[in-house]
């Protein structure tokens, strides 16, 4: 299975340094998808950045949904060694799609018009 993509705000982490996933973005690209959160869903989340070379990119990293009783949302375990930038990804698959589907050009393959 294809793990969903959804926006998250790298920004906004509980103090266990889970994210929470609470912004619009995350719950339009959910909606877009036909995804909902349950434990243990696997997820690439992206957030906008500059790459190396100072041009627009995303950056991304694998995490795990679970619900934080806490906050009363959903968060999302972040391996943060682990970020990388979409183009690093697009590069090292030499294809023009990475596993998150953006093609080449930055376009997110899986955005409707």
């Amino acid at each position: 299975m294809v793990k969903p993509r959804v926006y998250a705000d790298f920004h906004n982490a509980d103090p266990q340094g889970r994210v929470r996933l609470t912004c619009v973005g995350t719950e339009e690209d959910l909606a877009r998808q036909g995804v909902r959160f349950r434990e243990g869903l696997q997820l690439i989340l992206y957030s906008g950045d500059l790459d190396n070379a100072g041009q627009p990119g995303d950056l991304l990293a694998d995490g795990v949904a679970t619900y934080s009783k806490e906050d009363e949302c959903w968060v999302a375990t972040v391996d943060w060694a682990a970020i990388r930038l979409a183009s690093d990804e697009r590069q090292a698959t030499g294809s023009g799609r990475s596993e998150a589907g953006v093609s080449k050009n930055g376009d997110q393959a899986n955005r409707g018009p």
